[in-house]
């Protein structure tokens, strides 16, 4: 396979990864807003999620979740909006179009035309979740008309290896900028009910909270859950499975 093959493969995965784990995030951090008062602590919140996602905080902070649901979802001069990446990885599948299948162009060119359609100011008092949905919902759907109508080749494995490299790093850095603000304890004392919210919205933003209540029930424990997201042998966002599909 010529490496500009690979390139454009990989990449076109990658920045699709990308915009389904920053619409997710996104997603989680409103919802928490809609469940605590404006305080300190949100904006530092979303702070830490616009530099876990690589974007330059704003002068003065993240100000408000308006200003920061934009500049995640919809500047077209941040590289990491899912805008932009949905952009970077159909502009990827067009220089590759012969290596893919038709419904995998079909797929993600409507995704790019949605989102592309899609204002933040006809969405924000109604249903700026439908869009989040919408974009997560057509980053699955893409992965797997993926495996169902593309040739487990050589270009399949590169396609797995960008979005298992690129959820690896953004586990990693989910849970690094956490823990900076909430540091593991020795022992297993009981969360406080912020705290409580933080942790969760940390295992929902992995999609995680279901999988680790199968696991450990509903006992949110700091040190389990960060094991859990690290170390699990099943869970597919978890970094030790993602580095196993990798070696793969």
């Amino acid at each position: 396979m010529l490496s500009r093959v690979a390139d454009n493969l990989y990449w076109m995965s990658r920045y699709l990864e990308r915009a389904e784990h920053t619409a997710r995030l996104v997603d989680v951090h409103l919802n928490l807003s809609l469940d605590q008062s404006r305080t300190s602590a949100a904006d530092q919140r979303w702070e830490r999620l616009l530099d876990g996602l690589h974007v330059p905080v704003p002068e003065g902070g993240a100000r408000d979740e308006y200003t920061a649901t934009h500049l995640l979802a919809f500047d077209t001069e941040n590289d990491n909006s899912i805008v932009s990446c949905i952009a970077n990885a159909r502009e990827n599948a067009r220089q590759v179009r012969e290596k893919i299948s038709s419904e995998m162009w079909m797929q993600l060119n409507r995704l790019y035309l949605d989102v592309r359609s899609t204002h933040l100011d006809n969405i924000w008092d109604e249903q700026p979740h439908e869009f989040f949905r919408e974009v997560k919902d057509g980053a699955h759907l893409f992965q797997g008309i993926t495996d169902s109508t593309m040739a487990h080749d050589e270009g399949w494995d590169f396609i797995q290896l960008g979005r298992f490299i690129e959820r690896a790093g953004g586990v990693a850095t989910l849970l690094d900028r956490h823990l900076s603000a909430y540091p593991l304890w020795a022992g297993d004392q009981n969360l406080a009910m912020d705290d409580y919210f933080e942790w969760l919205g940390m295992l929902k933003c992995c999609t995680a909270f279901e999988a680790y209540c199968k696991v450990y029930n509903a006992d949110l424990r700091p040190n389990r859950m960060v094991e859990f997201l690290l170390y699990s042998e099943d869970f597919p966002h978890s970094v030790r499975f993602c580095i196993e599909q990798v070696q793969i």
